[in-house]
């Protein structure tokens, strides 16, 4: 059995020190190795940030799951400290929330963040958002749970 840790399981034992733990946002392999570089134990790949720096757009879904999961890759791969992934809204029902998350987990994410959002969604920062219905966040927060 392998004494190496998982990311998700750095990631609990530094929760669990009950500290504040400041965690600056990366959008790729540069941005997050100079996190690390710094000293930060923990980043979170933001998809605003993302977005920006990838196609040059705003955080409105516009990229696929697949190029967000390659960010993630490159980012997970360049820094061994733990990395939160943004998952967005699931990229679709409670199905598609399950892949994702299962995705990120695979590409070396310690977690990832699911929006509650409708589609399509708009970025965070902007007013007029919606949410879901009660029972499909409790469908999506099964299937994130179950993956």
């Amino acid at each position: 059995m392998s004494n190496v840790k998982s990311p998700a399981d750095t990631l609990r034992a530094l929760l669990a020190t009950g500290d504040l733990i400041t965690m600056p946002c990366c959008f790729d392999a540069l941005s997050a190795k100079l996190i690390e570089q710094e000293g930060f134990g923990l980043t979170f790949m933001s998809g605003f940030a993302t977005s920006a720096a990838r196609i040059g757009e705003p955080d409105l879904g516009l990229m696929s799951y697949g190029e967000v999961l390659d960010q993630a890759r490159n980012i997970t791969d360049a820094v061994s400290i733990p990395v939160i992934g943004d998952g967005d809204t699931g990229y679709g029902n409670a199905m598609n929330v399950r892949r994702t998350v299962t995705g990120f987990a695979k590409a070396g994410c310690a977690a990832v963040m699911i929006e509650d959002q409708l589609a399509p969604k708009r970025c965070g920062h902007t007013k007029g958002k919606e949410v879901v219905g009660r029972d499909e966040a409790f469908d999506r927060i099964k299937a994130a749970v179950d993956a």
